[in-house]
């Protein structure tokens, strides 16, 4: 969903880090070079960025609420 806080290995905090990650990308740098730019160096908190799949994104295109407009009326 949302970037977690913390690295669920060592416990460092790496939420913060998430966009600046993106914009990293965004900017044709390489995931590595990213991470390297970010400090990342445990490989636990570069497991951590580099798996995370932002669903939130996805899930705030979807309203429960349209459904039940639409059984409402039949």
């Amino acid at each position: 969903m949302i970037i977690p806080v913390r690295c669920f290995s060592c416990g460092k905090v790496i939420g913060d880090k998430w966009n600046a990650y993106l914009e990293y990308l965004a900017k044709d740098m390489s995931e590595g070079d990213a991470l390297d730019a970010l400090q990342l160096k445990r490989y636990c908190c570069r497991r951590m960025v580099l798996t995370h799949v932002d669903l939130i994104e996805k899930l705030l295109h979807y309203n429960p609420m349209e459904r039940t407009k639409d059984k409402a009326q039949f």
